[in-house]
């Protein structure tokens, strides 16, 4: 599978995860969003980028429990939980957003 962003084809697995992690770009994210019906706020973003720098750090896409633990750490108690992750990703905080941030599915997400 393969989705255009800026005049390229970029490929896909068969769930829309990027093939290629280094092909990521923020309109990725926003395309991924629209075929989703959703539109990206400073919230969505907020989660995308933390979800880009725990990937560099940590070389893994976090799993939702992981991933709620983090940014609870890094962004507060309001924005580290399950309800409002939920809330922006609402296919699931962990697989949907390291889809948007251009990452590999998380382990242990089916």
């Amino acid at each position: 599978m393969t989705i255009e962003v800026n005049g390229k084809s970029l490929e896909t697995d068969e769930e829309g995860y990027l093939a290629d992690l280094n092909q990521w770009e923020p309109e990725v994210a926003t395309m991924m969003a629209k075929a989703d019906d959703t539109e990206l706020s400073d919230a969505h973003w907020e989660v995308i980028n933390f979800l880009r720098e725990y990937y560099e750090e940590y070389q893994i896409a976090p799993a939702v429990r992981v991933l709620t633990k983090a940014i609870g750490k890094k962004l507060g108690k309001d924005k580290g939980n399950s309800k409002y992750l939920y809330e922006l990703f609402p296919y699931g905080p962990a697989k949907q957003a390291c889809k948007y941030a251009g990452l590999p599915k998380p382990t242990g997400c089916v």
